[in-house]
């Protein structure tokens, strides 16, 4: 394969080059990407535990008492957790030998998004990704389907914990009824996609479902960050989803339901567009679209063979740098190129300079995933100002010119090159490098 198809791997699958990385991957692209597909693992580096799911528990047992300065105190202790746990997520990133595998955690957890804007989860966002997300990449997405929607982030980030069957030993007792958001964003956004050809009745049919799934409780210390099935609280009765009958059958439901969604074809075409969307470019075609979706369809949703079918498709390759990478990317990518290695509270503030914040995306639907979101001239100006100060942290002498040649070999446009040979200095000659279109994109 050609020079610019070893650039395109490592931008576009992986999180961009670094020391010694074309050498490796210009023998074999497709290879270097196949072979991060067969069994990853999840580096030890994430498998961390600051006592978030304790602190989540704490912070509920205040928020139900009412007492609001407790509860902001457990916030402040989970923003620290978030810190540090994001911080070693960000450090993994940098230094990974498997970012195709990283790259795919990345999709995963946005289109499976939790916010941090319920800031009592803030404490157990990263190890939602740790325990439902990267177990999964490898392998089926009907079992990330499965640890998803029962995960205690999940559950209280779309207020699953808040939903009572309304004829359920407790919701008749206590006079609650169902709350449809977590089941209305598994069919809009999880599965079938907004045209997937679900009613308002499903969304209905589907709360019902997933009565029960809620959290641990204990009636002496309260909420835990734990999942349960809660009999008292789920829906008597046949349910109807999407035309099919499910008879009571109290958690098993909700795991038949969610099973069936996992194969349903509407669900194959929207998993595929997003797959498309984000490995192939912003509009990709409709052959290529059939394509993943076929693979998803006959391999029930296995996950590595979905991506070997789009590694494979020639349409792939013919898109490089035709996606403008979004500030985190932009972030991993300086800093998997210079070596930096940032502190947790750098790294967070870092983003944040860029205006962006991990777990953090505005809405259930996730972070966008198209160029024209993250082009504004506003924000390409503040990745000129971080990226010169990045330029200022380098060791003195050390030469641009080489670190574009780290991160695009021979592939390097002239126009950049010529910048960067008539820079000031060392200094703005590597933030020029880092402004640039090619940097920009992946």
């Amino acid at each position: 394969m050609s020079a610019i198809n070893t650039i395109h791997a490592i931008n576009r699958f992986g999180l961009g080059a670094k020391s010694g990385e074309i050498e490796i991957v210009r023998r074999d692209p497709q290879g270097w990407l196949l072979g991060q597909l067969q069994n990853p693992s999840i580096p030890d580096s994430v498998k961390l535990r600051h006592g978030g799911p304790e602190l989540m528990a704490e912070g509920l047992k205040a928020l139900r008492a009412k007492k609001l300065d407790q509860a902001e105190g457990k916030a402040r202790a989970a923003r620290d957790i978030y810190i540090k746990e994001t911080g070693a997520r960000i450090l993994t990133q940098i230094k990974t030998n498997q970012p195709f595998y990283e790259r795919m955690v990345l999709f995963w957890s946005n289109h499976f998004t939790v916010s941090i804007q319920k800031f009592i989860i803030g404490g157990i966002v990263n190890q939602y990704e740790v325990e439902a997300i990267r177990p999964h990449v490898g392998g089926y997405f009907k079992d990330m389907l499965l640890a998803v929607a029962r995960h205690p982030a999940m559950l209280f980030y779309l207020d699953n914990v808040q939903s009572f069957g309304p004829n359920s030993k407790l919701g008749s007792r206590r006079n609650k009824g169902l709350n449809e958001n977590l089941a209305r964003e598994i069919l809009e956004l999880h599965t079938l996609g907004v045209n997937g050809g679900y009613s308002q009745n499903d969304v209905i049919a589907l709360a019902k479902i997933i009565t029960g799934w809620t959290l641990e409780y204990s009636p002496g210390s309260g909420p835990k960050a734990k999942f349960e099935y809660q009999q008292a609280v789920h829906e008597p009765g046949a349910k109807i989803l999407l035309g099919k009958n499910f008879p009571e059958n109290g958690e098993q439901e909700g795991i038949d339901a969610l099973l069936m969604l996992s194969r349903h074809p509407a669900t194959a075409q929207h998993i595929a567009t997003k797959l498309a969307r984000h490995f192939i470019s912003d509009t990709p075609s409709e052959s290529d679209i059939k394509a993943i979706a076929a693979t998803f369809q006959k391999t029930d949703g296995h996950l590595p063979s979905i991506m070997e079918t789009i590694i494979g498709l020639p349409e792939t390759w013919n898109q490089a740098g035709s996606k403008i990478k979004n500030p985190y990317e932009y972030m991993i990518s300086a800093l998997r190129l210079t070596g930096v290695t940032p502190t947790a509270c750098q790294a967070i503030s870092g983003l944040e300079a860029l205006n962006f914040r991990v777990f953090n995306a505005p809405s259930p639907a996730g972070f966008d995933d198209v160029s024209s979101a993250w082009a504004a001239p506003d924000a390409i100006m503040k990745r000129i100002e971080w990226g010169h100060k990045l330029a200022q942290r380098l060791p003195a002498g050390t030469n641009p010119m080489q670190l574009a040649q780290t991160a695009f070999g021979d592939t390097l446009s002239p126009l950049t090159r010529q910048g960067i040979e008539r820079a000031a200095s060392g200094v703005d000659g590597i933030a020029l490098f880092l402004a640039s279109p090619e940097f920009q994109r992946r």
